[in-house]
């Protein structure tokens, strides 16, 4: 496969721009070689800057639920762009969009939106301690909150491919406030409530984990973590950004039938532009400013270019619920074939899948936690993921991520990756 118009952009990139690209991930250092410039993209195909076409199994990491280019967002991007940009002043889609979100997630009464998912749960950490007046958290080893400082303290994701344990600019202050636990332990979990009386403001959580790999909350878990926080007065913020109007219409507050008091979004919400969102109970929100004192602002929040593609694609999710069972049919034909040709390989293996979202480990047990996520043979991932690009299919370049199914992916697309995964797998033993 000739990729040379990559490499020479990759060249010229890194006379500009740190490393070559705007998010580390991106620079393909985890799994090696060097990374694919994509010059278009139409359902579920990406094509690079030498004509290669590539079955895509990131979608954007997550938002292009229903493929690329879907032809009703872009047709109503270009009819808004037509109006202008931004106006930094209030619209009316705004309201229609929190109004559709209300109309969609449980326990949501006031919403606010903000320009990413780092961005949403920075506010929300931010809002859980005006609330409740306190100023630690706890997070959970491996699950990756964007970029802020308080999220960087063993997060998983970037920082767990690039093996960055403690993040230069991060300071001690921040990091004491920042409790971590393993996931799936809530043990652990109540240990350090106890050791910290009445100075927890919130829970953050991935209810899916998604930037370890794909990790399935263990029965009990989420209910466990939601009574603990009815009892100490604690804030349980739900990470959505990924799950959020994946998983189901109402997200993994519906699909797994557990409340969160905050939820944050992106991804989806946004349809591919950048956007993110916080909302949840109204008694909470309320102490965001203009009506309370945690203040948060954003001159590009709203914008009516996120506005109307995320409106466009969550009206389709609401409108058409048939999606949902569509995409988790090719989930689990994707799933099971894979399942298939792994066992028949001999190769240790876990496969973790909820919904659409999924992961290959190649692991001897069952990968629970950012530890187990590690502890597999991710040297065996990378040769894979080579093998899958050489064949036409694009996965996410790290061991720590999931992958995304859209439901523009036809069945020959996955009898594809089932058969690339079984010839790598003849070689590979």
């Amino acid at each position: 496969m000739n990729t040379s118009n990559s490499i020479a952009l990759f060249e010229r990139a890194n006379k500009s721009i740190p490393g070559g690209v705007n998010s580390p991930v991106r620079a393909f250092k985890s799994v090696g070689g060097t990374p694919l410039f994509i010059t278009h993209a139409k359902g579920a195909y990406l094509y690079d800057a030498d004509g290669n076409q590539y079955i895509d199994y990131i979608n954007s990491w997550g938002p292009m639920i229903l493929g690329h280019a879907y032809e009703p967002v872009v047709k109503a991007i270009q009819e808004k762009a037509a109006l202008s940009t931004s106006f930094g002043a209030p619209t009316e889609l705004e309201i229609e969009m929190a109004e559709l979100i209300k109309s969609m997630a449980p326990n949501v009464d006031l919403i606010r939106m903000v320009n990413s998912g780092t961005e949403a749960c920075m506010s929300a950490i931010r809002l859980a301690r005006g609330y409740t007046g306190r100023n630690k958290f706890i997070k959970f080893e491996g699950c990756y909150h964007g970029h802020a400082d308080s999220f960087l303290v063993k997060a998983g994701s970037g920082v767990a491919t690039f093996n960055i344990q403690t993040v230069p600019g991060v300071t001690s202050g921040v990091s004491h406030d920042t409790l971590t636990c393993a996931f799936n332990d809530i043990q652990a979990v109540e240990t350090l409530v106890q050791q910290n009386p009445g100075e927890i403001a919130a829970i953050i959580i991935e209810p899916v984990a998604g930037n370890m790999g794909c990790i399935p909350p263990q029965p009990g878990f989420l209910q466990a973590l939601r009574s603990l926080c009815d009892k100490e007065g604690i804030v349980l913020i739900f990470d959505e950004v990924m799950t959020g109007f994946r998983l189901a219409s109402g997200g993994a507050q519906q699909y797994l039938g557990v409340d969160a008091d905050l939820v944050t979004y992106g991804k989806i919400i946004g349809a591919g532009m950048p956007v993110g969102a916080f909302g949840g109970k109204k008694e909470i929100m309320e102490h965001i400013a203009p009506l309370g004192n945690v203040y948060q602002a954003g001159t590009l929040s709203g914008n009516p270019l996120a506005m109307i593609a995320g409106y466009t694609l969550l009206q389709e999710l609401k409108q058409s619920p048939a999606i949902y069972e569509s995409i988790e049919k090719k989930s689990a034909y994707l799933h099971q074939g894979l399942e298939k040709v792994l066992k028949a390989s001999g190769i240790p293996y876990i496969i973790n899948r909820v919904g659409s979202m999924i992961s290959v480990h190649f692991s001897e047990k069952p990968v629970n936690n950012f530890a187990d996520a590690a502890a597999a043979n991710n040297t065996l991932f990378n040769k894979y993921f080579h093998y899958m690009l050489s064949q036409g299919i694009y996965l996410p370049p790290s061991a720590f991520e999931t992958w995304f199914i859209s439901n523009a992916v036809s069945d020959a697309d996955l009898d594809k990756t089932i058969a690339a995964t079984e010839s790598f797998l003849k070689q590979a033993v």
